[in-house]
């Protein structure tokens, strides 16, 4: 088994310590992964239907009741994450938000991603006005975020879509305010929640102001 990444010294990625520290996620919390998967996949002649809150379940050859096979679908999204990922619709309010946010707080991009995608997401977020250190990761995000967060003195907050990078961050770092945001509004009543644990907000808006409140 591989060894969990060790998180980097904030100081060498230009994160201020004294500050609080944000950890955002990329796919459908700073972009809609989804629709853009969808559109690589009708490309190559494939049809993307959001039936369930899943990835490879999703996939479909036009007229099946059947979803591709598991290892095909996965091939599509390594692919994706190659040729792909850098023509995605950034979720509304998200830059925005996060631009306001950054005058009070350090802000690090951690993504569970495929090594060949950094540069691609990379550039995708600094054409949309997000170019902030970005970390791409494997597995759980907990014991990596708990990291950054020992690096600060000020208040940390995790933001992600899926429940087990959160129960993950939870685990590891339990101080460390957590927000659910889902972004693209065909998922949003598929995605499971654990309102008792994690405090779902999906308006940017409203989770920028949620967010101030937690590191005040």
């Amino acid at each position: 088994m591989a060894e969990p990444l060790r998180a980097p010294r904030l100081s060498d990625i230009g994160v201020d310590t004294a500050r609080p520290l944000l950890i955002v996620d990329v796919d459908e919390v700073l972009g809609l992964f989804m629709e853009g998967f969808g559109r690589f996949l009708e490309d190559r002649g494939l049809e993307f239907r959001v039936d369930k809150f899943a990835l490879f379940q999703n996939i479909y050859r036009p007229g099946d009741a059947e979803h591709l096979e598991i290892d095909q679908g996965r091939k599509h999204y390594e692919d994706f994450f190659r040729y792909g990922c850098g023509d995605m619709t950034p979720t509304p309010g998200g830059a925005q938000a996060l631009r306001r946010l950054s005058e009070r707080a350090g802000v690090v991009i951690l993504t569970n991603a495929p090594g060949p995608a950094r540069l691609a997401r990379a550039r995708w977020l600094g054409r949309h006005g997000m170019d902030y250190p970005l970390i791409l990761n494997t597995g759980p995000k907990g014991p990596l975020a708990a990291g950054l967060a020992s690096q600060t003195a000020g208040r940390a907050v995790f933001i992600d879509d899926l429940i087990p990078n959160l129960d993950s961050v939870a685990e590891s770092a339990p101080a460390i305010s957590r927000f659910q945001h889902v972004a693209d509004p065909r998922l949003r009543p598929l995605a499971p929640a654990k309102p008792d644990l994690h405090t779902r907000i999906d308006d940017w808006e409203e989770l920028r102001a949620a967010i101030e409140d937690a590191i005040a």
